[in-house]
This record gives C-alpha cells, sequence and structure tokens, in this order.
C-alpha cells in the first residue's frame, strides 16, 4: 500500500469477504483489505499499491518459530528472519531476484500488517532462488509461512514458493514468472481455503498449459494451521491428492469409473400403445420427447392418453394445453377413460360415475394444470414448468404445443420465430437436465411444397419440424403422426424420426381413431370408417 501521509493504525474484519484481520485501518480513515481488495475512502485515498521503502534492508537473526511450528532449518533455507524495523519486532522475508541478489524484504509486524523495503518488482517468488529451473512438481502457496510449512513437512526436498501479494495478486505474480514455472511438470496451487483463495487458484490455474495445474483441497485454512494442528501427514497427502484444474463441464475419463460400474437405472413407463414401445422401449424421466404431425391429426389426443396412463401407473403429471382451457384438457382425459367424449356429450353418465372417474383421474391429487388465459407476454412459461417439477413434483410435464409457448418466454417485440424457437427449447433442454422430469413437447410442422399438407397425408420426416432445426438436434426421441383427413378411414400412422436412447427409427404403429369414444387405438392398419 501506498498512501498520502497516513501511517497504519490496526487491523480489522473484512465486511466484504469476512476475514477477521485481513482489512488494515490507517490514520487518515481509509482501508484496505489484502485478502481481498475491498476499501474505502479516508481524508485522501490513491489506488492501492504496493509500498516500496527504499530505506536500506533490515537485518536480522534466523530463529525457530514456535508458535508457527517452524524450525531453524527450514528458516534458514529460507532465509526468513526475526529483525527490528521503526522499535517494533518484525519477521523478514527476504526476496532475490533471478541473479540471487536480495533485492526487496516484506516485513511482517506483531499486528499482522506488512511493509516492503526494496524493488518488490524485481523479485521473484519467494523462495524461488532456491530451487532448479525444471522439475517434476512445484508447490505455489498464498503467503510465505505457508511455503515455510509446507517445506518443513517434506523435510525442504520440493520445489515450494509463495506469491508475493497474496491473493488478490497472485495471478499477477504468477504471470511474471510463467516460463520457470512451466518448466515443472505439474504446479500444484495451495492457496487459503477461503472465497479469496478459492477463486485465486481457479484464475491463476487458467493461465497454465492444460493439465499442468493442480488445486489443493485443504481441510482446514491454510498449510500452517493443518502444520500446527500436527495434521503433517494429511498436508503432504493434499499436495499429493490435488487433483488437476480443468474448466467447469470438462471431465477426464479416468475420474469415470465409479459411474461406469454402476448399471444406468432409468424411471420408465410404457406407453399406452404397445407397438410405439417396441421401437421407443417405453417413455423415461430426464428425457425430451417431441410429438409432431399437421394440424387435426391427433397430437393432442396422443398426449391424453400418454397422460391417463402415466396417472394410471402412479405417475404424477403437469398438463399445459395453451390451444384449450383446463376444464377441456381435464374433460378430455376424463372422457378417454370413460370411452366417451364428455366435451360432446354426457348423456347416461350422472355425478356420482362423472365423480369417480374424476378421482380416479385428474382429481387423484397427481394431476396439475396451468391456468393460462388471461396471461401475458411477461409470464414466464419456464419458470411454471420449474415449480411443477420443484414444488409439485410431478415426474412428466407434457405441452402442448410450442408454438403457443413463444409467447410466453419470447420479447413481445421479437418476430424472429427460429431464434424464440431456439431460445425456448434450449431453455427447456436445460430445464429437463436441471429437474430430471421427463417433458413432451407438442410441435407443429412447416407448410411442406406443393399443393398437398400433412392433413393430405404427406409424410413427416426431421426437416419437416416448424422453425428452426434446435428442436430436432436437442430432443431425445421425436415422434410423428401422419394421417389424410380427407380419407374414409381415421387412422393416423405414427413413426419414430429420432431416438437417442435405442437408435432405433422408422414406422411404429398405426392408430385409430373411434369418433364414437373419442379415444385411439392400435390397429394393423386395415380398419375402414363404421359409418
Amino acid at each position: 500500500m501506498e498512501q498520502n501521509e497516513s501511517t497504519f493504525l490496526h487491523h480489522a474484519p473484512c465486511s466484504s469477504c469476512g476475514s477477521k484481520d485481513n482489512l488494515a485501518v490507517y490514520s487518515d480513515g481509509h482501508s484496505y483489505c489484502f485478502g481481498c481488495g475491498y476499501h474505502t475512502n479516508g481524508e485522501s485515498m490513491t489506488t492501492p499499491t504496493t509500498t516500496k521503502d527504499t530505506a536500506d534492508f533490515v537485518s536480522g537473526t534466523v530463529t525457530a518459530l514456535a508458535k508457527r511450528k517452524l524450525d531453524v532449518d527450514t528458516l534458514q533455507k529460507f532465509d526468513y528472519q526475526i529483525g527490528t524495523a521503526h522499535k517494533r519486532p518484525v519477521q523478514i522475508a527476504n526476496y532475490y531476484n533471478k541473479d540471487h541478489e536480495l533485492v526487496a524484504q516484506k516485513l511482517r509486524y506483531p499486528d499482522k500488517s506488512f511493509q516492503w523495503i526494496g524493488e518488490a518488482k524485481d523479485a521473484q517468488l519467494f523462495g524461488q532462488h532456491l530451487w532448479r529451473d525444471k522439475g517434476r512438481m512445484v508447490i505455489v502457496t498464498e503467503g510465505e509461512i505457508d511455503a515455510l510449512s509446507v517445506s518443513k513437512v517434506n523435510q525442504n526436498k520440493y520445489p515450494v514458493v509463495s506469491v508475493k501479494t497474496g491473493a488478490k495478486g497472485a495471478k499477477r505474480d504468477l504471470l511474471k514468472e510463467l516460463e520457470w514455472l512451466e518448466g515443472f511438470d505439474s504446479v500444484v496451487l495451495m492457496f487459503d481455503n477461503d472465497t479469496a483463495g478459492k477463486e485465486a487458484a481457479t484464475e491463476c490455474a487458467k493461465i497454465f498449459s492444460p493439465n499442468k495445474a493442480k488445486i489443493c483441497s485443504l481441510p482446514l485454512k491454510d498449510a500452517n494451521e493443518m502444520l500446527c494442528a500436527g495434521k503433517s501427514q494429511q498436508l503432504i497427502d493434499c499436495v499429493w491428492s490435488a487433483k488437476a484444474y480443468q474448466p467447469d463441464g470438462i471431465v477426464a475419463g479416468a475420474d469415470l469409473w465409479e459411474d461406469i460400474r454402476k448399471e444406468d437405472s432409468y424411471v420408465t413407463v410404457q406407453y399406452p400403445f404397445e407397438c410405439l414401445n417396441t421401437k421407443t422401449h417405453g417413455l423415461r424421466k430426464g428425457e425430451l420427447v417431441t410429438v409432431t404431425a399437421g394440424s387435426g391429426v391427433g397430437k393432442s389426443s396422443f398426449c391424453r392418453h400418454v397422460a391417463l396412463h402415466l396417472l394410471k401407473n402412479n405417475f404424477s403429471v403437469g398438463y399445459i394445453a395453451l390451444e384449450e382451457s383446463i376444464k377441456r384438457s381435464a374433460l378430455g382425459i376424463m372422457g378417454i377413460e370413460m370411452g366417451k367424449p364428455l366435451h360432446l356429450d354426457r348423456k347416461g353418465v350422472d355425478d356420482k360415475k362423472l365423480k369417480e372417474v374424476f378421482d380416479s383421474t385428474v382429481g387423484g391429487g397427481k394431476f396439475y394444470l396451468y391456468n393460462h388465459f388471461g396471461s401475458t407476454a411477461s409470464d414466464n412459461l419456464i419458470s411454471k414448468i420449474r415449480y411443477l417439477a420443484k414444488g409439485c413434483g410431478v415426474d412428466f410435464v407434457i405441452l402442448d404445443h410450442l408454438h403457443m409457448a413463444l409467447s410466453a418466454v419470447g420479447d413481445e417485440t421479437t418476430s424472429d420465430e427460429r431464434k424464440l424457437i431456439d431460445y425456448t427449447v434450449s431453455k427447456l433442454r436445460t430445464l429437463v437436465e436441471e429437474t430430471g422430469i421427463g417433458l413432451i413437447l407438442v410441435s407443429h410442422l412447416k407448410r411442406p411444397e406443393g399443393n398437398k399438407g400433412y392433413e393430405d397425408g404427406v409424410a413427416v420426416s426431421m426437416n419437416s419440424l416448424r422453425g428452426s432445426a434446435s428442436i430436432g438436434q436437442l430432443s431425445d426421441m421425436i415422434i410423428s403422426m401422419s394421417r389424410d383427413l380427407q380419407s374414409d378411414k381415421n387412422l393416423a400412422q405414427v413413426n419414430v424420426l429420432k431416438n437417442r436412447f435405442s437408435g432405433e427409427t422408422g414406422k411404429a404403429c398405426t392408430l385409430y381413431y373411434d369418433l364414437e369414444t373419442g379415444c385411439l387405438r392400435e390397429t394393423d392398419g386395415d380398419v375402414q370408417d363404421d359409418f
């Protein structure tokens, strides 16, 4: 620190990082935390820098530090001394340049304040002058006392150095000596076990070539605290068990054995159509399944059958049908259970029977809906699904359909459908990974070339998905339905377009829609209309 006409008064706790004594308070009212860099202004405040006193070096002697459990041999090797400065006792960390010349001293006072003498900018890392330019491993600590502690437990045999300016300046210190550090097979970063130390270790690890930097995890605050606690062997173990730094999301194959040896356990339920299970091997939690077809082909009916089947198998379901009311959704599922389209005709169904079906399906405590009517574009549909997963504990969510959902997650002023689809599907995919739910997503198709549409029986492919390739890329399973609405047959061909689970694709089954019951059932494809 270099301040204008101010002197150090005392150390205090830091309100920013929580350190008990890293905050130095000065006579002009300003303060500075040597742990995290937090500072407050006093009467005059300049940018914090390292103080460099041009006075003569302080003479000292090598004496064991009993309180720190550091012996004379270790202190002698590193030239760490005890002396007097300004009529106060100090510990002296001597710093050398690349020519092994003493160029700076870092004085540590009893109140834990520090002072630099000499040219700190010319100094190497503390202890660097003791070691060769290449080797198997070098250990880097956050402070001189910790470097001495690590060296002692290793009988002063292995290269150990310390950064000059603590966690805050660690990256800058190491960058200056990067060429020397890169000469070692591995660089073990043993910084303090606090927020500032952990963050500094991560930032420093990034500057090294791949797999060179390793980060120690200490059970106590720092290396000296472990030495004083009689945990020398544990300190040694921490060095040798340090793990190579890897950016977030990067996992070494060698670390996968425990996962590999455990056979995967999938939460699976069968589809209500057995012929579809042959290729899909059922419906699984943790997967995004997209169901697509032309308008009026039967996507919503298919989803209602799946929802009912899930409820019957004791799975909880979140049902979001954006093109119909929650009452219509509930009646649709109850109608399939009764084999009667309740939204059209309740003849012959009394309240007792209706209540029985209600209690066994949508009213059984495992079915949740989203009352979307009256919502605005500012409502976040993603948060609703997250709440269904985490707050209600549902196993599966059915979202019918994607393109109606865009207005609930996008910007009202955005008209680029492709970008909105990319954004929405990406968010949904992330949500599936985050919560572990199974998500069934209904998607529309783009208009095909020519005079015929998908409602005329045109075959559906992955290229038919409307708006963006992200739907196909991020889905685990894609199921399509094709039907000629003008045909005398009420038949829908069901195909599996994508199957990340087993790779089996192609024709799965044919479903017949019974107008009298409002239900779908499997057929061999030769069933004719009865009317």
